[in-house]
């Protein structure tokens, strides 16, 4: 992006509290094994450490250029908010509720799953036609300007190619596993490509006028990845979905460094933890902490100090 473009930037994140017992007997009635709503695996998509509080501190904190900061919840605000309502700190938080981006197709709420909540974001009322979308596990740690996520308008898509894995050797006698690259995958195929561009747990630049324009063009295909309630094979990544509508368009810039120390389990020791916060962090933009929910108590209260005064 050149210094004379002026365009708004929006950031956009989803945010459920797990926690809540509305929210468990909400979900209860559509789970067809009940038992799963207090296994730790299935609870590590919903609960959550307040995580949520840096993600947006950090947003204000470094990227002052933000204009509005859009909260999707299901009926819910996340307690920091509610106990600062005067606060004009938060001034650029606003909550949007489910109802709000599935207008007219409400017959699939509630929902349990990140994807058809992604499939609609671009349906916020006044959404700026350039966001970032950051899930609540999305942190910046450095300071960070328009340029480092759009260039003349344009997306800057952080990722790499990787092949399908039917077309690896070591994979023709594997059972396929259907997870978070399967989805991303999906997107790719539907979109004709013969390989796919993989992304990980960084802030994704996003347009709204991509999605909205291939989902009015494909109604079937929106509907099909905004119906299931809980994740299932046949849903994409949106995000990705987008990634590679972009790569299609040849309206975007791909870059292969991340700019992103991240984190997905928390069973090294609490050393290995500072050294890479304190350490390692002065060189990247962004922090990803996957089921921060399931940290041992020692490792939690460091990495969430540490990020109070990264944020502050």
């Amino acid at each position: 992006m050149s210094k004379t473009e002026k365009h708004p930037i929006d950031a956009v994140i989803l945010w459920v509290d797990g926690n809540d017992e509305k929210h468990r007997d909400k979900m209860l009635p559509y789970l067809e094994d009940k038992s799963k709503v207090n296994s730790k695996r299935f609870r590590t998509r919903y609960d959550q450490v307040n995580e949520i509080k840096y993600t947006i501190d950090s947003i204000l904190k470094h990227a002052s250029f933000i204009r509005n900061i859009f909260i999707i919840t299901d009926e819910q605000t996340p307690y920091f908010l509610s106990e600062n309502k005067e606060n004009s700190t938060y001034k650029k938080v606003q909550i949007v509720d489910h109802k709000t981006i599935f207008k007219d197709y409400e017959e699939h709420l509630p929902t349990f799953n990140c994807r058809p909540i992604e499939t609609c974001m671009h349906r916020i009322p006044d959404l700026a036609e350039h966001f970032i979308y950051f899930n609540d596990d999305f942190f910046l740690i450095n300071k960070v300007k328009p340029g480092d996520f759009f260039q003349g308008g344009l997306p800057i898509l952080r990722g790499r190619w990787l092949k399908f894995p039917e077309n690896k050797f070591k994979n023709k006698f594997k059972k396929p596993r259907i997870g978070h690259k399967h989805a991303q995958q999906l997107g790719a195929r539907i979109l004709g490509f013969k390989k796919y561009y993989n992304f990980r747990h960084t802030p994704h630049p996003l347009r709204k006028s991509t999605f909205k324009n291939y989902f009015e063009a494909h109604p079937k295909i929106f509907l099909e990845n905004i119906k299931y309630r809980f994740r299932n094979p046949k849903q994409f990544t949106p995000q990705g979905f987008a990634y590679h509508l972009e790569i299609k368009n040849k309206t975007c810039i791909l870059q292969k460094d991340l700019q992103l120390l991240y984190f997905r389990s928390y069973k090294k020791s609490l050393y290995w933890y500072k050294y890479k916060l304190n350490v390692r962090a002065k060189r990247r933009l962004f922090l990803g902490l996957q089921s921060l929910d399931r940290a041992p108590k020692p490792i939690l209260d460091y990495i969430l100090g540490w990020l109070e005064k990264r944020t502050s």
